[in-house]
């Protein structure tokens, strides 16, 4: 579908966080152009992409009337609100609870917790242990927490695709898209594959990871 009077996505190919919206955006099916932000060059933090976003993180959406939207969540609330159709943030009251439920908990005990372990051990990250306008220092230490942290949302997502299709029940929803991306930030940047063991996650991830709007 193409938008008319559309917003435009800034985002990087490197940012998992961009990856995100990308699946969103091609789930429901959207046309929205991309502008690419280039971290390897640190572009995040130039006067020109501050002037969009002044937390320097991406991705952020600009508006046909110039409002800026970033954080995944307010985005993804937009796009959902702007464009309904292929609802992904849930179409009833309990559903678009569940849904939220299940995706927080994906985001606070799989993604953050890769995200944290990450941040804290690559060295081109010294002095930038938390992504937004403020440096922190690294803290080594928490790189193994990070991993068990990591290792515990594996099983307990686990247990909880053994029984069910998807993330939030029976319906694809932004709760698998956070999940999906969890996993293969995992595998990437920590070296933590799904284990053999973990039979319903595994299962859960083929199907997902099959389905052409992920691989944005």
């Amino acid at each position: 579908m193409t938008i008319a009077g559309h917003p435009t996505l800034h985002e990087s190919k490197g940012s998992p966080n961009s990856r995100r919206v990308r699946i969103f955006i091609a789930e429901k099916g959207l046309d929205i152009p991309v502008k690419p932000v280039d971290l390897g060059t640190k572009e995040q933090f130039s006067d020109a992409y501050r002037a969009i976003n002044p937390r320097s993180e991406v991705p952020a959406l600009v508006l046909a009337d110039g409002a800026v939207i970033a954080e995944v969540p307010a985005i993804w609330r937009y796009l959902e609100e702007a464009y309904p159709q292929t609802p992904l943030l849930g179409s009833t009251a309990k559903s678009k609870a569940v849904v939220t439920m299940w995706e927080r908990r994906a985001e606070l005990n799989g993604f953050a917790s890769v995200m944290e372990g990450v941040r804290n051990a690559v060295a081109g990250l010294k002095g930038r242990a938390l992504s937004g306008p403020h440096a922190y220092d690294q803290i080594p230490e928490l790189v193994e927490r990070s991993k068990q942290r990591v290792a515990d949302f594996f099983a307990d997502f686990d247990e909880r695709l053994k029984a069910i299709p998807f993330a939030a029940g029976d319906e694809f929803s932004a709760a698998d898209i956070t999940t999906l991306v969890t996993v293969d930030f995992a595998s990437n940047a920590l070296k933590m594959a799904i284990p053999a063991s973990h039979t319903g996650l595994q299962r859960w991830y083929d199907e997902v990871s099959a389905r052409p709007g992920t691989v944005a």
